[in-house]
C-alpha cells in the first residue's frame, strides 16, 4: 500500500509479520548461538543442583546480574571437581535459549575454578569426604607383616619404580616371592587398573602385602591416585597396602587411605622387608636377653633357697623328723630283739626235750614228742606270726603318725610356709604391711609375692 504526505512524497508502509512464539524463540536462539558460540564468562555459582540424569544446573552471577547455566552429562563427567554454591569459576560455552520457557541461559562446555586449580579442589573435596567417613583413621589400618613371604607389586612393567623396588628386595632378602601385576599408573584408565589389581590380590590371597608404586610427576600425572574408586578399593582390601607414589613431598588420596605410606618406591621396599642381617642381629639380641634373664632367675631362686634354708623353722623341722626316725628305729630294734629272745626260749625247750628223750623208749617217746613238738611248733609259729603282725601294725601306725606330723606332709596337702622380707615365719597378717615382698615355701618349689590388702 502506497501513501503520500502533504509535500507529495510517496512511501510504502512496512508489511506486518506475525510470529509464532516458537518460531520467534528459535530465530532468536539461532542468532544468539551464532553470535555467542564460544565465550568465557566469569561469575559465582549459586542455586547449584545435580540432577539424577547427570546434568548440572546452576546460576552464574555477579554483583549486578545473573544468568542461568546448564552443563550436560557428557561434559559434566569430565569435571575433576564438584561445583559448589559460592565457588568462583570461569565458564566456557555458548549463549542459548531454553525454548520450553523462552529463558536465556549458558550451555557450559568447560568449568574451571578461579584461583585454585580443578585438580586441587577435587583433591581437597575427596579428602574431606573420605576423612569424614573414617577411611583415614589409624584404627582401621592393618599392620604390615615384618617379614612377608610373598609381596604383590602394582605398577607399570616399564617403570623405573619397579626396578628400584626389585633391586632393594634382592639386596635385602632374596628369598621373598615377588608377584608383579602390570597396570597403567597414568591416564584415565590407571585408577581402574590399579583398583582391579588390588581386588585380584584379595581374591587370590597369594600375597602378604601389596605395594602400589609410581615415580614422581606433576599433579596431572598423579591424578589417577586421587580417584575415589581406588581409595575405596584400598580401604576394602583385606591385604595390607603400602602407597609408594611420587616423591617424598607428593601426597595423594592413596597415601591417606593406605595402611602405610612410603616416601619413595625404594623406601617402600626397605619398609616392607628387613634384611637378613637385621633379622640375625635381632635374633642374637633376643638370645642374649633370654640367657641373661634365665641366669638372673636362677640366681634369684638360689638366693631365695639359701635364705629359706637358713631360716630357724627348717632346723626345728629336721629335729622333729630325726627324733621320729630315731623312735622308729628303736621300735624296730626292740621288735627284732623280742623275736630273737622268743626263738631262744623255744630252742632251750627243745634241748631239754631232747635230753629227756634219751631216758625213755626212743621210738615211743619220739612219736609222742613229735606230735607234741608239731603242735608246739605250730603254736609258736602262730604266736610269732601274730606278734609280728601286731608289732608291724604298731610300727605302721607310728610311721603314719610320723608322716602326719611331718611339715612336708602338711605342705603336700596344699599348705605353705610364708616368710616376711627378713625371713621370719608369718603367723599373723599384722606382721606385714601392704607392698611388702613375702616368700612362700610350697611342697615343690617356692614363690615370691607382694602383699595387698582387701577392702
Amino acid at each position: 500500500m502506497v501513501f503520500a504526505d502533504q509535500l507529495g512524497f510517496q512511501f510504502r508502509a512496512p508489511e506486518r509479520r506475525i510470529w509464532v512464539v516458537r518460531d520467534l524463540v528459535a530465530a532468536v536462539r539461532t542468532a544468539l548461538e551464532r553470535e555467542y558460540s564460544d565465550i568465557w564468562v566469569e561469575g559465582e555459582i549459586s542455586n547449584f543442583r545435580a540432577h539424577d540424569s547427570g546434568h548440572l544446573y546452576f546460576t552464574l552471577k555477579d554483583e549486578e546480574s545473573q544468568i542461568r547455566a546448564v552443563m550436560f552429562r557428557t561434559q559434566a563427567r569430565l569435571l575433576r571437581f564438584r561445583p559448589q554454591n559460592g565457588m568462583q569459576v570461569m565458564l566456557r560455552g555458548r549463549v542459548t535459549i531454553f525454548e520450553g520457557r523462552g529463558e536465556l541461559q549458558l550451555s557450559a562446555e568447560y568449568l574451571e575454578p578461579k584461583g585454585a586449580g580443578a585438580l586441587q579442589i577435587a583433591f581437597e573435596q575427596l579428602k574431606a569426604r573420605l576423612q569424614a567417613e573414617g577411611l583415614f583413621d589409624a584404627g582401621r589400618k592393618k599392620p604390615v607383616p615384618a617379614l612377608p613371604h610373598s609381596i604383590g607389586i602394582v605398577t607399570s612393567p616399564q617403570a623405573a619404580a619397579l626396578r628400584d623396588i626389585l633391586n632393594v628386595l634382592g639386596r635385602r632378602h632374596r628369598s621373598a616371592n615377588i608377584l608383579v601385576y602390570p597396570a597403567q599408573v597414568q591416564g584415565d584408565t590407571a585408577a581402574f587398573e590399579v583398583s582391579g589389581a588390588i581386588r585380584y590380590f584379595n581374591r587370590a590371597r597369594n600375597v602378604d602385602v601389596i605395594i602400589v608404586a609410581r615415580g614422581g610427576g606433576t599433579a596431572e600425572d598423579l591424578a589417577a591416585f586421587n580417584h575415589e574408586g581406588l581409595a575405596r578399593a584400598v580401604a576394602a582390601s583385606g591385604v595390607p597396602v603400602i602407597s609408594a607414589v611420587g616423591h617424598e613431598t607428593d601426597f595423594t588420596i592413596l597415601d591417606f587411605v593406605a595402611d602405610l605410606r612410603a616416601p619413595t618406591p625404594s623406601a617402600a621396599a626397605e619398609l616392607v622387608i628387613r634384611s637378613r642381617q637385621e633379622i640375625e642381629e635381632q635374633a642374637e639380641a633376643l638370645r642374649l636377653r633370654l640367657a641373661r634373664s634365665v641366669r638372673y632367675r636362677l640366681l634369684m631362686a638360689r638366693q631365695v633357697l639359701t635364705e629359706a634354708a637358713r631360716h630357724g623353722a627348717f632346723p626345728r623341722m629336721m629335729d622333729v623328723i630325726n627324733q621320729r626316725q630315731q623312735k622308729l628305729d628303736d621300735l624296730r630294734f626292740r621288735l627284732e630283739k623280742a623275736e630273737r629272745r622268743l626263738l631262744e626260749q623255744h630252742r632251750r625247750r627243745w634241748d631239754r626235750a631232747s635230753a629227756s628223750v634219751r631216758h625213755y623208749d626212743a621210738r615211743r617217746m619220739l612219736v609222742g614228742m613229735g606230735r607234741d613238738l608239731a603242735a608246739r611248733v605250730a603254736a609258736i609259729a602262730a604266736a610269732i606270726h601274730t606278734a609280728l603282725l601286731r608289732h608291724r601294725s604298731g610300727l605302721e601306725q607310728l610311721e603314719r603318725q610320723l608322716k602326719a606330723l611331718s611339715p612336708l606332709a602338711i605342705l603336700e596337702r596344699g599348705y605353705a610356709l610364708v616368710f616376711d622380707p627378713s625371713g621370719k615365719l608369718i603367723k599373723s597378717s599384722a606382721q606385714v604391711a601392704t607392698g611388702d615382698e613375702i616368700s612362700a615355701r610350697l611342697a615343690e618349689g617356692s614363690l615370691i609375692a607382694r602383699v595387698e590388702r582387701k577392702n
